[in-house]
């Protein structure tokens, strides 16, 4: 079928020759920075310029026209040309701002929103502005402001997102087209991406199966690639950060540069950090009382050195990039949290707040990505290549446990994940109506594992998956949305006996020293329907959405075959071979109402899970730790998000936004409780107050965020209650004119945990142990264009 529309679309692009094509680029008159969304209108010819300015006019008849270019903010403009035997290629069209470019910089999103308005998914954008304005430690902390956006914590630099009370591989992230795969399903095991360069999000919150595949059941952080370089363009920066909580000290240098068709992007960062502090001088864990030297969290202090490069070619028909990083870090963890190893340990953990002692980890991971679109008339062909290699090594000191003798080095775990991507998407403008969407998503991986602490065993996982959705515009206000999808998918896992000899009773009385099994070598097949209907409808400023849909995960190595201690939780873990697909079924609607003055909005959402895949206490014991076991049980859960904003001046603006979640297990073991990690009620208040210039600071901005969090009393054993807790933080930001006429330099001031409160966020890694979020910190932050 591929092959027949590419046919159609070589055909019909032949047979376009006979006509001409008007090439451009729109820019800012003041900035020459390139103008997205701007329209240029002639007598039944039209475009709308891309993110990175340019547009293209094709099948131009030989004659003189008249086009007319308008973008919301800008003045008016107008220009005449004539087609004679040739292509017009190189023309620059610049617009100067209208005397209402206040309220235009509030409007011009919505040219940009209007896609998203006529999307029933629930999702929220996220640009360049945004993350460095809000930027914290990771990339997911960065988020949190964004309603039904929460982290996994582990540490200073360290965490994983939740949307809506679910992570882990709940939730998919999304790089340059590609999902992001390492050892995501680890409580303590973070997200190795480099949150600088990155100029656009998109959090798809619900259902998102349709698209992105398993683990996709939660939603998806969909980080997306940057937009082109100008042509002839040669452009940099260099973000510096400071720290007073782990004394911190970061850079990051990024260039980009491109001809007329080639381009290049390159980018370098680095991070150290000390322990951090706590707002506490002892930690209460087990009935172990933890003296902390002058409130440092002793050993999570870290390293991080990342990389990348990215080589792209663009034309009229044809644009792709080949995108290469490395992410490398090194991070210590909370030494009392694993095995508790301060009471017995050699170690001075309290003679330098910098250096890395065991227990820590050492993560490193490389991708290769090439994404490639390729436009033929009505069809658009988008082929996303990925590989990735993840090598993750977790040492602590050799000690014996149980029937273990002493470990021979400090290897407690390693493993070594290979993954190799690929994605077909055609897309399909057969009218003005209709746009279909042909998918297919491909994906293998390869985990192997080493060191002495047996935890999951080796794998490999094949997936396969084919999609096809409708756009179906009923008419300019009124736009439905559905489609089906079908994955198939197998893991094999390998088997694997202890390095050591265990004494076993025999049925006769005697006992026999055996390698134990701890795996075997099983393969397990998965397929499933999952598919999506949504409506959005929008009446002047106000945007109605209700969307439908059913998603599914396949099991993990972990949930299926782990068989091992947890010294990171201090548990005996233990997966269940005969689990099933998650399935989960998910209404949500959304209700937007906005203005140039204020904007309003709700998101609820109802969620049904068949057979919810989670980790239950047993009252079994293995060597004094007590057994854990995977289960599965139906869950029945609905929420969701409330906001609003108001521009009470010019200069001031006020906004406010609710999340909340309800979880209730409506069978298995656990009937009758929540889920684990269930976020509690929280609302974020914020004021923003917009300065005139003053002396050397251009535009300066001072915000207020207060966060209210109710106490989790709905758990499920043995988490324990959380307390509510109010934090406030406060930030500044201004640009600062440093070279001449040239692009300002941006600074940025925050303090967070202004009153150094001690407080325990519920889904928080360490909370499990009583550790406490960290106290106050002062960052500055400078980004240095050139």
């Amino acid at each position: 079928m591929l092959v027949t529309w590419l046919f159609f679309s070589l055909c019909t692009q032949a047979s376009a020759q006979e006509h001409h094509t008007i090439k451009g680029i729109v820019v800012d008159a003041n900035t020459s920075e390139p103008i997205a969304g701007a329209n240029i209108i002639g007598e039944s010819l039209y475009a709308v310029s891309a993110d990175n300015g340019e547009f293209i006019i094709r099948e131009v008849p030989v004659g003189t026209f008249k086009f007319e270019i308008t973008h919301i903010g800008y003045a008016h403009n107008q220009f005449t040309i004539q087609i004679l035997d040739g292509d017009i290629e190189g023309l620059v069209i610049r617009l100067k701002e209208s005397v209402t470019s206040l309220d235009g910089v509030e409007l011009l999103g919505k040219t940009e929103k209007r896609k998203a308005q006529e999307l029933s998914t629930i999702a929220v954008g996220i640009d360049e502005e945004f993350l460095k304005s809000n930027r914290e430690n990771s990339l997911m902390q960065t988020l949190k402001k964004i309603p039904g956006v929460s982290t996994i914590t582990i540490g200073s630099g360290q965490s994983k997102p939740v949307i809506r009370g679910l992570g882990f591989n709940r939730v998919s992230v999304v790089q340059n087209g590609i999902k992001h795969e390492a050892q995501q399903w680890g409580n303590d095991h973070g997200l190795e991406i480099d949150q600088y360069g990155i100029e656009n999000i998109q959090i798809i919150k619900g259902p998102a199966s349709l698209v992105y595949g398993s683990d996709a059941i939660a939603g998806v952080v969909d980080i997306q690639p940057a937009k082109l370089p100008l042509p002839n363009s040669f452009d940099g920066e260099i973000n510096l950060l400071g720290e007073t909580n782990n004394d911190l000290i970061g850079v990051s240098t990024g260039i980009q540069s491109r001809k007329e068709k080639w381009f290049y992007r390159g980018r370098l960062t680095y991070r150290d950090y000390d322990d951090y502090k706590v707002p506490t001088d002892k930690i209460n864990y087990e009935n172990y009382i933890f003296e902390l030297h002058e409130n440092n969290l002793r050993n999570t202090a870290g390293e991080e050195i990342n990389a990348s490069f990215s080589i792209g070619f663009v034309s009229d028909n044809f644009k792709s990039e080949t995108f290469f990083s490395n992410v490398n870090a090194k991070n210590g963890f909370f030494a009392n949290a694993h095995g508790l190893e301060v009471r017995s340990s050699s170690i001075d953990y309290d003679s330098s707040n910098r250096d890395v002692d065991l227990p820590y980890h050492r993560v490193n991971h490389f991708k290769i990505t090439n994404n490639t679109s390729i436009y033929l008339d009505r069809h658009t062909l988008d082929v996303d290549l990925g590989y990735q290699n993840n090598q993750r090594d977790e040492n602590s000191e050799p000690v014996p446990h149980g029937h273990m003798p002493k470990p021979p080095n400090s290897r407690e775990r390693i493993f070594t994940k290979n993954t190799y991507s690929l994605n077909i998407k055609d897309t399909y403008n057969t009218n003005e109506e209709h746009d279909i969407v042909l998918g297919v998503n491909a994906e293998l991986q390869n985990n192997n594992i080493g060191g002495w602490g047996f935890l999951i065993p080796a794998y490999e996982r094949y997936s396969a998956g084919i999609f096809i959705y409708d756009h179906f515009k009923i008419h300019e206000n009124l736009h439905l949305q559905g489609g089906l999808r079908y994955d198939a998918g197998v893991m094999d896992t390998k088997p694997h006996f202890d390095w050591f000899q265990t004494p076993i009773d025999n049925p006769d009385g005697s006992t026999s020293n055996v390698y134990v099994q701890r795996s075997h070598d099983k393969s397990l097949e998965f397929g499933n329907l999952s598919g999506s209907l949504g409506l959005s409808y929008i009446h002047q400023n106000t945007t109605y959405k209700i969307n439908l849909g059913k998603s599914f995960r396949m099991p993990l190595a972990n949930e299926l075959a782990s068989d091992g201690v947890n010294y990171h939780m201090y548990r005996y873990e233990r997966g269940n071979i005969d689990l099933d697909p998650e399935q989960s079924y998910q209404l949500d609607i959304d209700i937007d109402h906005s203005t140039s003055k204020f904007n309003i909005g709700i998101s609820p959402f109802v969620n049904f899970f068949e057979n919810f895949i989670y980790l239950n206490p047993t009252p079994n014991y293995y060597e004094t730790l007590q057994i854990y076991e995977y289960t599965q049980s139906k869950v029945f859960r609905f929420g969701g998000e409330a906001r609003a904003g108001i521009n009470v001046t010019p200069m001031l603006r006020l906004d406010a936004s609710a999340e909340y979640v309800y979880s209730r297990q409506t069978s298995g073991p656990k009937k009758g409780f929540t889920i684990p990690f269930s976020p509690p009620l929280s609302g974020l208040f914020s004021a923003s107050y917009q300065f005139k210039d003053v002396a050397f600071m251009q535009s300066p901005q001072v915000t207020a965020d207060f966060r209210v969090t109710a106490a989790q009393n709905d758990i499920v054993p043995p988490e324990e209650v959380t307390d509510g807790y109010q934090a406030l933080n406060l930030s500044a930001n201004t640009k600062i004119q440093l070279f001449g006429k040239g692009k300002p330099a941006q600074l940025r001031i925050k303090l967070n945990n202004v009153f150094n409160t001690e407080y325990y966020d519920h889904t928080s890694f360490y909370r499990l142990i009583d550790v406490p979020e960290p106290g106050r910190n002062l960052s500055i932050s400078m980004t240095v264009p050139f």
